[in-house]
């Protein structure tokens, strides 16, 4: 069963925004989610969002790709527009709809494996498009839809609930929104609603592509010692940056300054960053220096530019998998068919 209809009733004295409209009308049907998801979390902040902000449901459109982040539409704004699409797909889906009725305010959620892995070409060109819409990753580090198997934002190192250990390099979505171009970049927990929903309505104020990378636990696959985005894990290293409330539009900040110097960069907000531009003598292919360049100068407060490393011979994946030279289309039916020993050995692993 994937609709549960709500309860029409609710408590007289009920509050009730500029429009006349109460809590009630931005929900949508009850969320068959695992008890305790984060993600219900989101959805709650979403509608706490858009009734503080007096936002009519019906000039919302929300769009969401294949996944549980991607069911949550159901849970939220049923009287706004919907689409769910197929995997991956949403960004591209939503800047068609941006394109051809730009009255509409634009609301995409999608999940780590939605954005990260199958719809991270999508997610790529809907940024560096320009598109106006909020775009909320809810960011558990699995596939909860099938079975907790590591997204491609996992950290390296990090073990799932049977033991097994991610090798892989995670992708910092923030990191690349940042660097596509996106106008309004943020991150934050799903349990914190006191930074998660002012938060929210500022990406629904801007003008331009605003991303938001909600870390949200998954209570199922990834909520156990060793995950590095379990509430315990989350509550333990979060650091919020700021007070977040509504964020007024400033004139852009520019420096000049030349290779091995520090710069000082005064804020909006009088504080300041020093920044130290990497010089011609640091050496790109030492790992150890460069760790120790990054802890000596954020020892002394500075914040590190540049390229920090770059790995003198580096491995890719065809040499961790072990996959043969030759191109699949290239091989023959039996080549690309295991025998029934091979399949034996891989069923006999699998027990």
């Amino acid at each position: 069963m994937t609709f549960l209809p709500k309860p029409k009733f609710h408590h007289p004295a009920i509050a009730r925004n500029e429009l006349g409209l109460t809590h009630r009308d931005y929900e949508g049907s009850i969320s068959t989610l695992c008890a305790g998801c984060g993600h219900d979390s989101i959805s709650s902040a979403i509608m706490h969002a858009c009734f503080e902000l007096n936002l009519p449901p019906h000039r919302i459109a929300k769009l969401s790709g294949i996944g549980c982040s991607s069911k949550t539409p159901t849970y939220f704004l049923g009287p706004a527009h919907g689409f769910n699409s197929v995997h991956g797909r949403m960004p591209s889906v939503l800047t068609g709809a941006n394109l051809a009725n730009r009255e509409l305010i634009y609301l995409g959620v999608s999940g780590d494996g939605d954005s990260a892995s199958i719809g991270f070409g999508q997610f790529a060109h809907s940024i560096r498009r320009g598109v106006n819409m909020t775009y909320i990753v809810a960011n558990n580090g699995v596939y909860g839809l099938t079975k907790g198997q590591f997204s491609a934002t996992a950290d390296k190192g990090a073990r799932q609930k049977k033991g097994t250990i991610n090798t892989d390099s995670p992708i910092d979505l923030v990191r690349m929104a940042l660097q596509l171009g996106a106008t309004f970049v943020g991150r934050s927990f799903s349990g914190d609603k006191t930074q998660l929903v002012p938060l929210i309505k500022a990406a629904l104020e801007h003008k331009g592509p605003a991303f938001i990378d909600c870390l949200s636990p998954c209570v199922a696959f990834n909520n156990h010692d060793g995950s590095t985005k379990s509430f315990d894990y989350v509550r333990a290293h979060n650091e919020a940056l700021n007070s977040l409330d509504f964020v007024s539009e400033r004139a852009p900040i520019t420096t000049e300054y030349a290779p091995g110097e520090m710069q000082v960069v005064r804020l909006h907000d009088g504080s300041s960053i020093r920044l130290r531009k990497i010089g011609d003598g640091y050496d790109v292919h030492d790992r150890h220096a460069a760790m120790t360049y990054l802890s000596q100068r954020e020892d002394s407060g500075e914040i590190v530019t540049g390229l920090i490393y770059m790995h003198p011979e580096p491995e890719e994946m065809h040499e961790h998998l072990g996959t043969v030279a030759t191109p699949l289309n290239r091989l023959s039916d039996q080549e690309l068919v295991p025998s029934q020993a091979a399949l034996d050995k891989i069923n006999a692993a699998l027990r």
